[in-house]
């Protein structure tokens, strides 16, 4: 079966919104020092571009957002602005790149949220965007809950923006409750348009798989988050769209080897731990316990791996309990330099099982005392054999 392509584009260009809507996740604040640190580390990886915050937020907020474009990275550097000439006067006094002006496009938020009327967001987001591009900066424009606007404003709200000289416009799916189909219907039509993003959630599990409906409708960048933080459900996690992509298509987005890092540096800022069931930076995501899986991986990396571990940096760890095996057993065992007979090797495993048993997951020092303990059983069992032996002159008994 002939794979359709993702995208006719030789690359995808990513943008983090990580220091934005990652910080908006309940319970996360991150200091100027924080921001700056993983700004340089999305740099460093190679993201295209790097939302540093809502400069409209406070004063603080502001400076860790000065601070980050003042880094001079590679990646331009935006600021989140609401409809608003305030938001956008903010952004410029902060000395971004760019702005990502965020307009209402549902008439839930045209008319509830903002007391609005279209025509009105229509006249503003032009408005806007030209004030933004005559003081030199990029501007994309994201319709607010676009993936439950009327598709026909939405069409004419990002079009006005693009012909008031936005340089691009976005898909968004803010409260995550869009399918596939509705993606590719919405995203098909914006980018006969220009130019366009995709800001996916993942309220409904649906973030990766509407990122990738979105590119086979013509969309050419995605926003996302590292690890998915974000609110609600999260944001698509960045790292999973990159290795995807590379995996998937052979489309390029940034160094994949890179990503563990960058996700290990978000958890340490965010306080966000890496769970353990996750793509990339999961902490199983390389770990193998059954004894058939260890034992496939370690004749044949790509037996029970998609990819090898290190392509997004990171190591293949042997886990021991219960449903081990005599070739994970006999390899753990090899890492800590400790080599063993096979009967030996026999009662190490049932000694690892047993423990595993009793719902104990089995530690390294775990093993190398069960590992002494067994060798030390044998050796007094041996002395034991020869000190019979001495004494009955060489005659043991048979039985």
């Amino acid at each position: 079966m002939t794979q359709t392509p993702l995208t006719t584009l030789d690359e995808v260009q990513l943008l983090d919104t990580t220091l934005r809507d990652g910080e908006q996740m309940p319970g996360v604040s991150l200091s100027p020092d924080e921001k700056v640190d993983i700004a340089r580390e999305l740099d460093a990886a190679g993201v295209h571009l790097v939302e540093a915050g809502s400069a409209c937020t406070s004063e603080g907020e502001r400076e860790a957002i000065r601070r980050v474009a003042a880094e001079g990275l590679s990646a331009t550097v935006t600021s989140f602005a609401r409809g608003v000439k305030a938001d956008v006067d903010h952004a410029l006094d902060c000395g971004v790149d760019g702005v990502n002006l965020v307009v209402p496009a549902s008439d839930k938020h045209v008319e509830t949220k903002v007391g609005s009327s279209r025509d009105e967001v229509v006249e503003t987001t032009v408005e806007l965007v030209e004030y933004a591009k005559d003081h030199g900066l990029w501007v994309e424009v994201l319709g607010e809950d676009g993936s439950r606007a009327d598709l026909d404003y939405l069409e004419r709200l990002l079009g006005a923006g693009l012909d008031a000289g936005a340089d691009r416009i976005c898909y968004c799916d803010t409260v995550g409750a869009a399918d596939p189909e509705r993606t590719a219907e919405v995203v098909s039509r914006l980018a006969d348009l220009g130019p366009t993003s995709l800001h996916t959630h993942d309220d409904l599990g649906f973030g990766m798989a509407n990122v990738h409906a979105g590119l086979r409708a013509g969309a050419d960048t995605v926003h996302g988050t590292v690890m998915g933080v974000g609110e609600r459900a999260g944001n698509v996690a960045l790292e999973e769209v990159a290795i995807a992509l590379d995996r998937s298509y052979d489309v390029d987005t940034v160094e994949l080897a890179r990503l563990y890092r960058l996700c290990r540096t978000v958890s340490e800022a965010t306080g966000v731990a890496l769970p353990p069931n996750k793509a990339v930076c999961g902490t199983n995501a390389f770990a193998h316990e059954s004894g058939i899986h260890t034992d496939g991986t370690l004749k044949d990396g790509t037996m029970y791996e998609p990819y090898p571990p290190e392509t997004v940096g990171r190591e293949r760890r042997l886990v021991l309990g219960k449903h081990a095996g005599r070739a994970g057993v006999k390899a753990a065992l090899a890492e800590q330099d400790v080599a063993v007979d096979d009967d030996e090797l026999s009662e190490v495993v049932s000694r690892v099982k047993e423990l595993g048993d009793r719902g104990k997951r089995v530690t390294d020092a775990d093993l190398l005392a069960i590992t002494e303990g067994v060798q030390g059983r044998e050796r007094d069992r041996h002395v034991e054999l020869v000190d019979l032996s001495a004494t009955s002159g060489g005659n043991l008994p048979t039985a």
